[in-house]
């Protein structure tokens, strides 16, 4: 019996010299990097304890009254009066020592006692969610600020979202640069990296810009899933994106659509509530975020011309209305190397389409662009010789002139059919897939999804991203290129300087078209990739290029 009150008085003690120590620790800054306990998120815990406490006060306030009124009070009395507590201190003495060991922080505080309030007797359970529910309150005001003000009040660093870009990056795998491209076939490293073309389509040269806020992963609750805290980013971000805008705007009103005071009073309905309930929380999340999504859907779509800008766009890749300019160097492999290789997209992004074309996108589009003005450089440049060829064409020929216009037909043959591909098959097919995504909606977060897959499609099954078929295809387009040149700097027969080179391209064309024929059947083969079959089809529709043994230009030179 006396052990048991002691027990208890023991517990009251430290836990009230704890709790004081806790609280003159956060009134202290200074103190701060010595204990590392601080914080509002520490302090609402404090109250939150300070009020569990209470009653076990009042008890004492109400055993004292008794015994001045009747000093013959047994032991036993007081053992019976302070019963009810014998279960609580115990558990919430576990929960103080680990935040006082463990230095557990901001948001971590709601995880740990969640935890500790999900199992356990109901008088230890019902205290820890009357501290929940304090600390809660706290979170509720984070919220507050954040997506209807777009404000981040987190002087300590607390709240799950944070300004500045995600720490949860992967550290990129070195480069190898000397893959086996030789003809006799693929490598095993080649055919994994065919087997899988998104596992490099976040590259450095691709990496996405880094976000002015992101989330703060080990702050948040396991409670509240991270598809809610992401759509807490988006709505806090686009709304101070619009309130930083609104004073140079002509439109009045907010992104919100003034619904501010609605949205506010479901916030302090949810954090009036005893209890958390995720049903609840995540309903009015979604209710605020289908307003700004909707809100910014009109404001891309409707009033910035989306459509338009993207149908500006869609058509650069025609050299008579692309905007071309300098651009700066993407990535060490690309480094330009010519005049032409300097050329890039320039293009001016007006507020509020700069959330969406954000500077990584721009260099997506630009990377494309480059890459598929080389393929319409190198068409034109074999249609002029073809010109050429038309020219002399009554003139007596020998037998280097047949191999020279044989080499052409073929090189023609084979980026054409590229260039058809590339136009058809990708861009128009995907361009139309992102209209029409764009058009069954009226959610911007939508609109960012279907652009992001548009972008990552174009970069995946233009080869971009697959080092194996991106390389030989650009040794062929430059080999198409040197041929272009030997031709418009020889009108006539060929010297024998001329024809020693026009030997050294016909075995290099040969050579290529050999091996993207042997990465093409192989990945059909092995059923890896329908894009690459695509393009096999397009080359080989009539079956020339296997009949040729899937080699072109070979003419027993």
């Amino acid at each position: 019996m006396y052990d048991g009150i002691i027990w208890i008085l023991t517990y009251s003690k430290l836990d009230s010299n704890l709790l004081f120590w806790l609280k003159k620790e956060d009134h202290h800054p200074s103190q701060q990097n010595q204990c590392g306990l601080h914080g509002i998120y520490l302090r609402a815990f404090c109250t939150g304890l300070d009020s569990v406490l209470q009653p076990y006060r009042q008890a004492l306030l109400d055993l004292e009254q008794e015994f001045l009124a009747d000093p013959h009070l047994s032991i036993s009395h007081i053992n019976y009066s302070l019963d009810q507590f014998q279960l609580l201190f115990p558990s919430v003495m576990v929960v103080v020592e680990q935040i006082k060991t463990q230095k557990i922080h901001g948001c971590q505080l709601l995880e740990t006692v969640h935890k500790h309030s999900c199992g356990g007797l109901p008088p230890v359970r019902s205290a820890l969610e009357k501290i929940l529910a304090v600390c809660h309150g706290v979170m509720y005001k984070q919220l507050s600020a954040w997506m209807l003000h777009g404000l981040l009040l987190d002087q300590h660093e607390e709240f799950f979202v944070k300004q500045g870009p995600s720490s949860g990056n992967v550290p990129a795998q070195p480069e190898e640069e000397d893959d086996d491209l030789g003809i006799g076939g693929l490598t095993g490293k080649q055919l994994r990296e065919l087997q899988d073309l998104r596992l490099i389509e976040e590259e450095n040269m691709l990496a996405p810009s880094l976000k002015q806020f992101s989330l703060r992963v080990e702050m948040l609750p396991s409670y509240i899933p991270v598809r809610v805290a992401e759509k807490i980013l988006f709505v806090g971000e686009s709304v101070q994106m619009f309130e930083n805008q609104n004073v140079n705007l002509t439109r009045k009103g907010s992104i919100l659509k003034n619904q501010e005071d609605t949205f506010a009073a479901e916030l302090h309905r949810l954090k009036q509530q005893p209890l958390f309930s995720l049903v609840d929380f995540e309903a009015v999340v979604d209710w605020i975020r289908s307003t700004v999504a909707e809100h910014l859907w009109k404001l891309m779509v409707e009033e910035s011309d989306l459509l338009g800008q993207l149908k500006q766009l869609h058509s650069f890749p025609d050299a008579s209305q692309a905007r071309e300019g300098p651009s700066r160097e993407l990535s060490p492999r690309e480094a330009p190397t010519s005049g032409w290789a300097a050329l890039g997209l320039s293009y001016k992004v007006q507020w509020p389409l700069h959330i969406l074309f954000t500077p990584a996108v721009l260099e997506k589009y630009n990377v494309v662009f480059k890459y598929l003005l080389s393929v319409r450089r190198v068409q034109a440049e074999l249609q002029h010789c073809w010109a050429l060829q038309m020219q002399r064409k009554h003139l007596k020929s020998n037998r280097t002139d047949a191999i020279k216009w044989r080499l052409r037909d073929h090189m023609a043959f084979l980026v054409d059919n590229l260039q058809y591909y590339l136009q058809v098959d990708v861009l128009e097919s995907q361009f139309s897939q992102l209209l029409l995504q764009i058009n069954s909606t009226r959610d911007f977060e939508s609109i960012r999804l279907a652009h992001d897959h548009f972008l990552s499609n174009l970069l995946a099954q233009s080869f971009i991203l697959l080092k194996p078929v991106f390389h030989c295809l650009n040794e062929i387009l430059d080999l198409c290129h040197s041929f272009c040149s030997l031709v418009s700097q020889n009108l006539g027969p060929l010297d024998e300087r001329g024809a020693a080179q026009l030997s050294i391209l016909v075995k290099g064309f040969s050579r290529q078209s050999s091996l993207l024929f042997k990465i093409l059947s192989s990945v059909r083969n092995h059923q890896i990739n329908s894009d690459l079959a695509q393009l096999l089809l397009r080359l080989d529709y009539n079956k020339y290029y296997t009949q040729a043994g899937g080699t072109l230009g070979s003419f027993g030179v």
